[in-house]
């Protein structure tokens, strides 16, 4: 799949996932539709633990819908496939960590894409902003994300305004956890990815699964969703041998190995 604007390359338990499209790896319904293909299937590969998502070149992580396809045609409600747009920001029950690696601007839908991530590691020179509303348009993910992840009142200026913003203030203002030299940017990558897993997928999957549920729920609703193991990832997880193996491999002081079972 060497002509794909989704390049892959897969290291033991990692996945990483590359937006490729020159110019500016702008996402069109069918590039979307494929992402998503790409991202179902790495949640679904059960030797697969920890994806990282990056854009092609060094100037653009990504800039969002493709205008130009949708001048020639692509509608905006169009079907984007089993994921969303892009491929990740509606996929159901993703329960495994996904690193975004922004190397470059990363603006509209791209800046969407970037925040449906786990972790956001980003390149010195990486830019972003929500310019949707200079073209009568509105960010609908980022309009119901970004108010909860970062103070409101920012997050309406950017909405509201569209202006450009850089790596220092994302990172300021908690959009971004850390900022790299764009020649270090994909090594920090994946020394986290490795990191990542090495660790127990069972909790993983719980701790996004309560965190997803958790997100419109009273405290005492969310917490008897998981002390009675209403979800499945909790209910998984509380009958593993991995629940196990982390309790002695406590005890005799030693790492746990984790099966993921």
């Amino acid at each position: 799949m060497s002509d794909s604007p989704v390049k892959t390359r897969r290291e033991g338990a990692i996945l990483e996932i590359t937006l490729d499209r020159p110019k500016a790896n702008a996402i069109d319904l069918a590039t979307s539709r494929i992402m998503g293909e790409v991202f179902r299937d790495f949640r679904d590969d059960p030797e697969l633990r920890v994806a990282i998502l990056t854009g092609g070149g060094e100037k653009f992580f990504c800039p969002g819908w493709d205008l130009k396809a949708a001048a020639d045609g692509d509608e905006v409600d169009g079907n984007y496939g089993v994921g969303g747009f892009g491929g990740l920001q509606e996929l159901r029950d993703m329960n495994k960590p996904v690193i975004a690696a922004v190397n470059g601007i990363a603006c509209g839908g791209g800046l969407e894409l970037m925040i449906s991530a786990d972790i956001i590691i980003a390149a010195e020179h990486a830019s972003f902003a929500l310019p949707e509303i200079r073209s009568g348009t509105v960010a609908d993910a980022a309009s119901i994300k970004l108010p909860k992840r970062i103070p409101y009142h920012i997050a309406m200026d950017l909405l509201l305004t569209g202006r450009w913003f850089d790596v220092e203030e994302a990172n300021r203002w908690g959009l971004v956890n850390e900022i790299v030299p764009a020649d270090k940017l994909m090594d920090r990558a994946w020394e986290q990815a490795r990191l990542l897993a090495s660790g127990p997928p069972l909790v993983y999957a719980a701790i996004k699964e309560v965190v997803r549920d958790a997100e419109n729920l009273k405290f005492q609703d969310a917490m008897n969703h998981i002390t009675q193991r209403q979800l499945r990832s909790i209910d998984v997880l509380y009958s593993s041998d991995d629940q196990l193996e982390g309790a002695r491999a406590f005890a005799e002081k030693r790492d746990p190995v984790w099966k993921g079972k």
